[in-house]
């Protein structure tokens, strides 16, 4: 039955070119890394792997249940406390992933009389969440704060989300993260900024919202994750302390999921540690960025992420394969991983590489994209 069922569906995808397939890589390598999210190349440093190492040797190896059971520890408690001072924010809250932080805000404060005003460009699970938020939900076109204001001033219902990330995750480009606080503010509405792309990389790390001047105000709400900058695994909230209280009892994805383990909070307590002690971090990601886009003769990135167009998804899977035979790994995104429904090269640039080793992947990208175009 299910090969009846989902044969013509995997015929459809491989004829357009969008089938996905998975990739086991080893623990070690001799590849320069241009695909993966560890922005601030701390997720080998010994001081994070001893920190979550220690972790496990305290606390075992898992929370042990949800957090209003059994899986809140200090761990925890020292997280969100030591994440919301650095970010600028009254209070966070911890969940197992970011697509979780993200679906468990935006139901919590879904429902009827809540309208959800979505960037087009926004990160899939702020999508699934406007899905599962019983909501009227408004997308509108990427960053256009015109047309998130015309929608906010002929609302019906009382309250209202405006949705966006700091830097966007396929094209790296920023939100106008005052204009929309600003209209927002104006029309009684909340703004939640993804600040996936942005904790580490952007307003030296402390994320573009610390960096525009809205850290710590009550309309504005932030959401992170802890598995790229910070080079471990989870997600969390940020916003006023009324906030929190509400998703405590209020989230689904916090209250029934397992709590984020004792590890991964350790880990990323560690990284953000190394990031205050070492702030010059931030500074190399954008020069190797800046190194990258050059030679791709693209547009300067704002955040870590360097988006290179291609001509259709089997030129952009070729490439990437070119570029891994020669000893660089690129991401290949395709739709309907790509928000303007372009293919690209996704190269994420990260605080330690060597400027042989961005001349080098600048020359095999360069060649790989020769070869293909």
């Amino acid at each position: 039955m299910l090969e009846d069922w989902l044969a013509p569906k995997a015929a459809a995808l491989e004829a357009r070119g969008l089938t996905r397939r998975l990739h086991p890589r080893p623990a070690t390598d001799d590849l320069i890394d241009l695909a993966g999210n560890d922005y601030l190349g701390l997720a080998r440093d010994p001081r994070v792997v001893a920190a979550a190492a220690a972790a496990v040797q305290t606390w075992g190896t898992g929370s042990t249940a949800s957090r209003l059971v059994t899986g809140t520890t200090k761990l925890h408690e020292e997280l969100e406390t030591t994440l919301a001072e650095y970010a600028g924010q009254e209070s966070a809250l911890a969940f197992s992933s970011g697509y979780l932080a993200n679906l468990g805000v935006v139901t919590a404060l879904g429902g009827p009389g809540t309208l959800l005003v979505s960037d087009e460009h926004i990160h899939a699970s702020l999508v699934d969440a406007c899905r599962l938020a019983r909501s009227r939900v408004e997308v509108v076109p990427h960053n256009d704060v015109e047309a998130v204001e015309k929608v906010l001033a002929e609302r019906n219902e009382p309250h209202a989300v405006v949705m966006t990330e700091s830097i966007f995750s396929v094209l790296s480009d920023e939100a106008p993260l005052q204009e929309l606080a600003a209209v927002a503010a104006a029309h009684h509405a909340v703004l939640l900024v993804d600040e996936a792309h942005g904790l580490g990389v952007s307003g030296n790390g402390h994320g573009s919202v610390h960096a525009a001047g809205l850290a710590g105000l009550e309309h504005v709400i932030v959401t992170m994750t802890l598995s790229k900058s910070l080079a471990a695994q989870g997600g969390v909230v940020l916003g006023p302390a009324v906030l929190r209280e509400h998703l405590v009892n209020r989230a689904r994805p916090f209250i029934y999921d397992t709590g984020l383990n004792p590890a991964a909070c350790a880990a990323a307590l560690a990284a953000l540690q190394v990031l205050r002690s070492e702030p010059e971090r931030p500074a190399a990601i954008h020069a190797a960025a800046a190194r990258l886009a050059a030679a791709c003769e693209v547009p300067l990135s704002r955040g870590a992420v360097v988006s290179v167009p291609m001509p259709g998804p089997r030129e952009t899977v070729r490439a990437a394969e070119l570029c891994l035979r020669n000893g660089v790994r690129v991401g290949s995104f395709r739709p309907p991983s790509v928000p303007d429904g372009v293919s690209r090269l996704r190269l994420t640039a990260h605080a330690g590489l060597s400027a042989e080793e961005l001349d080098r992947a600048c020359a095999v990208i360069d060649d790989a994209i020769g070869q293909v175009s």
